[in-house]
């Protein structure tokens, strides 16, 4: 069985579905799940996409409505946050610091809830560096600016962009892509299949 590559950036409401979609199914079925952070900012602004100027508010409305629908289906609390869309940077390469204590998924999971749940700031470095703290990281900072690792955030996002991902979550069951948190069943069966 192959492995799942999970291209996801905080900012998108699907990937947060996605978060804990997909380890869930990995689990079940016995699959590996390789995070892949990478920058959705990056990436639009090299196809010139604006989420709030190209989708326009009727269909902005009709997602957050659609993200109310999949809330209930998946029992996955979820809330308009009061900054929209937000810098992700710093809570991107966050997951490469804990990936090197074991903790990524944890991590991935509590960033995605303190923004689409609690309506915390992801952004403000005070945040992150509590839920670290919370995971036995307290050099957070220090790591997560560091050049190594922001190199590693740089180069997560090209080779998700060559490897042809526009937004998030992007799946990857060797070279199928899949977009978005309604495409599990596909993923599952490449997976079974693989």
């Amino acid at each position: 069985m192959q492995s799942l590559e999970l291209y996801f950036d905080f900012s998108s409401t699907n990937a947060y579905f996605a978060a804990f979609l997909a380890p869930e199914m990995c689990r079940r079925i016995g699959a590996d799940l390789i995070w892949k952070p990478y920058h959705l900012g990056t990436v639009f602004r090299a196809r010139d996409h604006s989420v709030l100027r190209d989708h326009g508010d009727e269909k902005l409305d009709y997602l957050w409505r659609d993200h109310q629908r999949w809330s209930k289906k998946t029992g996955l609390a979820f809330n308009y946050p009061s900054t929209f869309p937000i810098k992700t940077a710093l809570a991107l390469r966050g997951c490469f610091v804990l990936r090197a204590v074991g903790k990524e998924t944890d991590y991935v999971q509590a960033v995605m809830r303190a923004y689409w749940v609690d309506d915390q700031n992801i952004a403000d470095a005070t945040v992150l560096e509590k839920i670290a703290l919370g995971m036995g990281v307290d050099d957070f900072l220090s790591q997560a600016n560091s050049a190594a690792i922001r190199d590693r955030l740089k180069q997560t996002t090209a080779e998700g962009m060559a490897r042809g991902a526009f937004g998030a979550p992007m799946l990857y069951v060797g070279d199928e892509m899949f977009w978005g948190k309604d495409r599990m069943d596909f993923v599952e069966a490449a997976l079974l299949a693989s």
